[in-house]
């Protein structure tokens, strides 16, 4: 695992998945919340987060992104704070939980099925700590992003592809909603963007995905 800090109050944890894959949790330490984006593959995936805020007084308050299972089997390790996500995201993993246990061979310690608690459709702010959450659908219809407006970064989830090689992701909705999404992206003030698989990148990055398009 690797642990990165971005500007004053962003880390990432990154670990390397033995498939040849990455995956990268995010924490944003508010004012008043502790903002964990995507809780990994279970808990001993997300127990480096807890780790690093043990000394911390702040609550917690957890993002999924979307519903896929490498972003959700961390939830019950917050069993007392707010899990938010998209509407659309609770319903899905509600829905999808069974099926996506058959990719147990990722599990990393243990999982149980924890919902999230409080959903939105269409934006959420927390003027307190200047985190902005807005619906942001591509990779998946309930995919959502989380702007930093204090720092300056972005969280999009899964919508750019794992690599750079690949920096398409495999796309759930339209091509024409995706394409609007990314021409979203492009109008916020924001320095670097963080994504579930990719390395940190800059807002260059939605060009060269739309001419790639």
């Amino acid at each position: 695992m690797k642990v990165k800090k971005i500007n004053s109050r962003n880390i990432i944890f990154t670990y390397h998945i033995p498939d040849g894959w990455d995956l990268n949790l995010h924490l944003i330490m508010g004012d008043k919340y502790n903002y964990v984006i995507d809780t990994g593959l279970g808990s001993l995936s997300i127990a480096p987060v807890i780790e690093y805020l043990k000394d911390s007084e702040k609550p917690f308050l957890v993002i999924n992104t979307h519903h896929h299972w490498d972003h959700i089997w961390g939830n019950h390790m917050f069993p007392d704070s707010l899990i938010l996500s998209h509407t659309l995201c609770r319903d899905r993993i509600e829905e999808k939980w069974e099926d996506m246990l058959l990719k147990s061979k990722y599990l990393f310690g243990e999982t149980k099925k924890q919902l999230p608690n409080l959903t939105f459709d269409n934006e959420l702010y927390f003027a307190e700590d200047k985190i902005r959450l807005f619906y942001t659908p591509g990779h998946t219809k309930d995919s959502i992003s989380v702007l930093d407006e204090a720092d300056k970064v972005l969280n999009l989830g899964d919508n750019i592809g794992d690599s750079m090689e690949e920096l398409i992701p495999s796309i759930e909705c339209e091509k024409e909603e995706y394409m609007q999404t990314l021409a979203n992206y492009k109008k916020l003030d924001f320095d670097y963007c963080i994504s579930g698989h990719n390395v940190v990148l800059d807002k260059m990055v939605f060009d060269q995905i739309l001419k790639l398009l």
